[in-house]
């Protein structure tokens, strides 16, 4: 019996749907290489410290970039150290002295977890870094620098945000040895 024209035409689409379709991988691979490269080359320049909208950081010219290691945040409510309130901004301004026990006692918890100091970084001490807002008084900067001082921590870094094209001309030298005085 003679099929008609249709009838082939149907039979033609459904032989079609049932053919099994292959997924072709080769450009999917294609992308993800040149990805992976591409995360590869531009991860190792990004250094990328926490954030808090509560911080509103000082801008630097410097070149010279931090390591990494713990973060003191200093808000003008109160201090963070590695994601727990460890002082209100209230109490450090209430209290006599220069140290913070919360913050000192914090300290000492980071510094056993870290493990002993080598005999070369003893006299250095361990790195931290502060992340203070622009608005924080001196007053309370000095006194988180000195318990963090006391407690093994003298490598102190101060947290700002890099402006480009800004700073001494490269022929200033006592600019330059003045901002270098600044950052230290």
């Amino acid at each position: 019996m003679k099929k008609s024209l249709r009838a082939r035409r149907m039979e033609r689409n459904h032989k079609r749907g049932r053919a099994v379709s292959k997924l072709n991988l080769v450009s999917l691979m294609d992308i993800f290489t040149i990805l992976v490269f591409f995360l590869l080359v531009n991860s190792s320049d990004v250094e990328v410290l926490q954030t808090n909208k509560t911080i509103e950081l000082p801008d630097s010219t410097s070149e010279q970039r931090p390591g990494t290691n713990l973060v003191v945040m200093v808000n003008e409510r109160n201090v963070v150290v590695g994601g727990r309130a460890v002082a209100s901004f209230e109490d450090i301004l209430a209290q006599e002295g220069n140290s913070i026990p919360g913050l000192a006692e914090e300290l000492k918890y980071q510094a056993e977890r870290a493990g002993p100091l080598a005999a070369d970084q003893e006299q250095i001490g361990r790195p931290i870094t502060i992340m203070g807002d622009r608005k924080v008084p001196y007053t309370v900067l000095k006194k988180i620098m000195t318990t963090c001082a006391e407690n093994e921590y003298r490598n102190i870094s101060l947290a700002v945000n890099k402006v480009m094209g800004e700073g001494p001309e490269p022929g200033d030298q006592a600019a330059a040895d003045e901002l270098a005085r600044a950052e230290s």
